[in-house]
């Protein structure tokens, strides 16, 4: 049976308690965060398990005396292909862990039995989506931080270009890749079940977005399909700050499409969670496990 309840929109009486639901969900992520431990430990192990994984291949395909890597930088342009590879599987790892977490968090909460009272109270129901990247994005800053500091102590990895161009990138990304997030995670209420869902995405971002290699080596079909990936961008465009000290002209390029892309998926996660809504209310699927 559908009710007559609708979420206020922020330009009502109610956008102050609607603020205070907000940093309530955001306290409530946060505390659950910090009170597991292993969670924090894998934030230390992750960054150096994942990567390595490509590093010892690239050691092992470029021979004993590394004489391989000449065509790597002759294709590349760089040098450093510890830097290459950890800058490309550092994004991966980000998309692939905010699908998870932000993709799957209102599932979580109705497996916890707490999403369907929470449905039903006034509060601005997309504050459910927006608390939960809070945490998440602060845990990842930390994560891609440890991911440099591991690589530059036991590597020498060390950037040739600006700090701040770098995380211009990343903030350019964030409405793309969460953006993303919201969409599927509207889609998860509905669906119940997603994890395919989460292997297709994270392997067209391994495939399309040369997270260990050039974009150029791939047949024309898959470099025409990979522009249509923000990864694509933000992976080069910090390869290129990272290692080719780039600055905003010469990652114009990068940030416009990036940009475009994170508008577009912001307004396709945004309205996703409001048709998932005008569904549950309709069919009873909140309620449903």
């Amino acid at each position: 049976m559908e009710t007559t309840l609708t979420p206020r929109s922020l330009g009502e009486r109610g956008l102050l308690s609607d603020a205070r639901a907000f940093f309530a969900i955001l306290r409530r992520e946060w505390t659950i965060f910090t009170r597991y431990p292993s969670w924090i430990i894998a934030l230390f192990i992750w960054p150096l398990i994942f990567p390595m994984i490509y590093i010892l291949t690239a050691r092992a395909l470029s021979g004993p005396d590394g004489s391989g890597l000449a065509v790597f930088t002759q294709t590349t342009g760089s040098t450093d292909y510890i830097g290459y590879i950890i800058v490309g599987t550092t994004v991966w790892m980000w998309q692939n862990i905010v699908l998870w977490d932000v993709g799957f968090s209102l599932r979580n909460e109705q497996m916890r039995g707490t999403l369907e009272s929470n449905w039903l109270s006034p509060t601005w129901r997309f504050s459910y989506l927006l608390g939960q990247t809070g945490p998440q994005i602060v845990s990842m800053m930390f994560f891609i931080g440890i991911t440099a500091f591991e690589f530059g102590v036991l590597f020498g990895v060390r950037l040739n270009g600006s700090g701040w161009m770098i995380v211009l990138m990343m903030l350019a990304a964030i409405p793309a890749i969460y953006g993303l997030g919201f969409a599927f995670a509207s889609l998860v209420i509905t669906v119940k079940e997603a994890n395919a869902f989460v292997f297709l995405i994270r392997g067209l971002v391994m495939i399309f977005c040369g997270i260990t290699f050039p974009v150029a080596i791939l047949p024309d079909w898959m470099q025409s399909f990979a522009k249509w990936l923000p990864q694509t961008y933000l992976i080069h465009g910090m390869r290129e700050a990272a290692f080719a000290n780039a600055g905003i002209k010469e990652l114009t390029s990068d940030l416009v499409p990036l940009l475009l892309f994170g508008t577009f998926w912001l307004v396709v996660g945004y309205f996703t969670f409001l048709w998932m809504e005008r569904r549950a209310r309709r069919t009873g699927a909140i309620g449903q496990y």
